[in-house]
């Protein structure tokens, strides 16, 4: 057997195995989809599952968007993400660069102290937050919900790996053409860093969105719902129907889909050493 031919039998051995672990990964996402077009006469449980509908139908939405205000938790979700991932990489920036790029006293021990925050359990600083949060007068508000994310030590340890991987030639040209800090951090760094700057808005966008705990401590207010308070009213309102439930779960996940496949392509390295090649 010639090396090209085994060279091709590997290659479709591997195929073949990723290709089933991916159908077993993605059976659950297709068996939610499945059972959100199901007519009310289909038995969702039937073993074997069917995935494909008999009598497929868009009933299930139009009675979940039209039963509960899915219209406003779309928005709440969308507003309290988005801003979470605007926050959150400002602040992990300005805090990974000057421990990624500059000298002082104590920053390894800081950095340290930061990155061992990462192992404390949510559930531990909850009641601290929760009582900090009140006392701020955050509480039934956006800025309550977005307030324990607005940084995080898993993005400060991220971003300040990606400000190592600068090329120094790149930090000392901008100084010599007389870039202060400031300037240097946003004009020359973060572009240095964006793949990793996508990254770290995909991880806080997803966490962000399907943060359920938080939210349900934090707001009362059921105007201030985000979706996935919504989903859990959306299963209490109709007495478990999974149809329905899917359909709120459905409509939930979609925007998460579509950031991922939208941003995917850019998390690429970039060529951060292109601008000192002579």
């Amino acid at each position: 057997m010639t090396n090209s031919r085994k060279s091709t039998i590997k290659t479709l051995l591997i195929y073949s195995i990723l290709s089933v672990i991916a159908i077993i990964m993605l059976f659950p996402m297709l068996w939610l989809i499945s059972t959100s077009l199901k007519s009310p006469t289909e038995n969702i449980f039937q073993s074997p599952p069917e995935l494909l509908p008999s009598q497929p139908t868009l009933n299930n939405f139009a009675q979940v968007w039209q039963s509960l205000p899915f219209g406003q938790y779309l928005y709440n979700s969308i507003f309290v993400s988005v801003l979470t991932v605007g926050l959150n990489l400002l602040f992990c920036s300005l805090a990974a660069y000057p421990l990624a790029r500059l000298s002082f006293l104590g920053k390894n021990a800081i950095f340290i102290a930061i990155v061992t925050t990462i192992m404390i359990p949510f559930q531990i600083v909850m009641i601290p937050l929760y009582i900090l949060t009140i006392k701020l007068g955050l509480r039934d508000s956006y800025l309550g919900i977005i307030f324990p994310s607005l940084a995080s030590a898993f993005g400060i340890f991220l971003l300040r790996q990606a400000f190592l991987s600068v090329p120094k030639e790149l930090e000392e040209a901008a100084r010599l053409d007389g870039s202060s800090e400031l300037g240097l951090w946003w004009h020359i760094m973060l572009p240095a860093i964006r793949p990793a700057l996508i990254t770290l808005a995909i991880f806080v966008f997803i966490g962000s969105w399907s943060d359920f705990l938080w939210p349900l401590i934090v707001i009362q207010n059921e105007n201030l719902y985000t979706l996935p308070l919504g989903v859990a009213k959306l299963a209490g309102t109709f007495s478990l129907d999974w149809r329905l439930v899917a359909a709120g779960s459905v409509i939930s996940i979609l925007p998460v889909l579509i950031l991922f496949l939208f941003l995917q392509k850019y998390i690429v390295p970039t060529d951060t050493g292109s601008g000192v090649k002579g």
